[in-house]
């Protein structure tokens, strides 16, 4: 019990002396969860790497809490055991490279999914330069998925979907975004400041590896069946797909924001030009219920353009995105002074407007007025009132967003 205590290792012990120049080239680190059934597989398959192609290395099995005697059999193969109290896949394999000591890491399961036999093309991409070397399963990326080895959904609808994102959004040069067995060097690590704590880890590294402008090489690799029997796969396909979905267009506010309030804002003004005028096409009149349709949409769109300037600004300021001269453009040409004038111009036009119909009202003694004459009036004043204020609250706020970042 004693020998136990003493091998395992916690996080918070791990110091920057272990990362001195007497560290190993490689650090091969297994995220692991009740993996008794496969995790001395996986082991056993690492060490021979090692050892067949001569490479310093060490293993490192991030434990997440295991009960069935993972650590003890992890340590008996001569494994480094890190515990990891934080529960999920991100929090496990950020506890294991942290504790790791070599200059590159392969991350890959300890399910025996990933052939650690493999991972010869891994270490020489890493050797060439490349700062994230990411394997592809995935037929049309070069590799290969043995029978049983994927479910249906995730390997025709999941892993492609999210795949074709990642390179369309983010420009990632990857067939097969969501493969856990990848390697990357300690200092794009360090320098990517991952924050995700489930299985949006994967996704995060390629993403921000992306965005920053790493260089990213991908190789082929075999997904073989789940080899463990007593209990299943940790991903649940729904629960963890809605969760990367999620994360996706966070971290992408063109697609969150941008593109759905430009399209709701046009589709407003066109409104406003059909019906102002009282136009009927193909028998159908456009009058002033239309306008209150077409105010919505206007200000729906605005809001949602003004949303995608903040999360860009607070993520650019968090260190979540790189810094984009387009941001930096937007903050020199609409500063608060700008924003504040345009802001006064909207409201003098709509209160201008509101004020005419209060006119109208005040001529017809306030009695009943003419309706489709007078909303013509009050419905765009509303609106035009309503974004003024909006742009002075947005015009402070997007200072403040504005000032740090500097």
């Amino acid at each position: 019990m004693y020998k136990y205590e003493k091998k395992v290792e916690k996080l918070s012990a791990v110091t920057e002396v272990e990362k001195l120049p007497s560290a190993p080239e490689l650090s091969i680190v297994m995220p692991c969860l009740n993996e008794a059934e496969t995790i001395g597989t996986c082991i056993q398959k690492a060490q021979t790497f090692l050892n067949q192609h001569h490479v310093a290395g060490e293993i490192v099995v991030a434990d997440n809490g295991s009960t069935d005697g993972s650590q003890e059999i992890a340590m008996l193969m001569g494994a480094r055991v890190v515990r990891v109290e934080a529960r999920g896949y991100g929090n496990a394999l950020m506890g294991g490279i942290t504790a790791s000591r070599g200059r590159y890491i392969i991350m890959g399961d300890a399910d025996d999914s990933y052939d650690f036999l493999d991972l010869k093309r891994f270490i020489e991409k890493l050797r060439e330069g490349n700062d994230l070397v990411v394997g592809c399963r995935l037929p049309w990326g070069g590799g290969t998925i043995k029978p049983g080895a994927m479910k249906f959904l995730h390997r025709w609808w999941g892993n492609p979907m999210f795949t074709v994102m990642a390179r369309r959004w983010f420009g990632a040069p990857i067939h097969d975004v969501n493969c856990g067995l990848r390697g990357f060097s300690r200092v794009l690590f360090d320098r990517l400041n991952l924050r995700c704590t489930g299985m949006e880890f994967a996704n995060e590294m390629i993403i921000k590896s992306s965005l920053y402008g790493e260089r990213i090489a991908e190789v082929p690799v075999t997904l073989h069946q789940d080899g463990r029997t007593a209990h299943p796969p940790h991903l649940r396909t729904f629960r963890d797909g809605w969760r990367t979905l999620r994360f996706y267009l966070m971290y992408s506010p063109k697609w969150l924001f941008v593109i759905p309030g430009i399209a709701l804002a046009l589709l407003g003004v066109l409104g406003y030009a059909i019906a102002m005028p009282g136009l009927t096409i193909r028998g159908v009149t456009f009058d002033v219920h239309t306008l209150l349709f077409a105010s919505l949409a206007v200000l729906c769109g605005y809001q949602s353009v003004t949303f995608a300037i903040f999360s860009k600004a607070f993520a650019v300021s968090q260190g979540l995105m790189p810094e984009d001269p387009r941001l930096a453009k937007f903050f020199q040409v609409m500063n608060l002074e700008r924003g504040l004038v345009l802001a006064g111009v909207g409201m003098f036009v709509g209160v201008g407007l509101l004020l005419a119909a209060v006119w109208q009202w005040w001529q017809a003694e306030f009695g009943p007025l003419d309706y489709e004459r007078t909303m013509r009036l009050v419905i765009p004043g509303s609106m035009l009132t309503a974004l003024g204020f909006q742009t002075v609250l947005s015009s402070f706020f997007a200072s403040i967003l504005g000032m740090r970042r500097k």
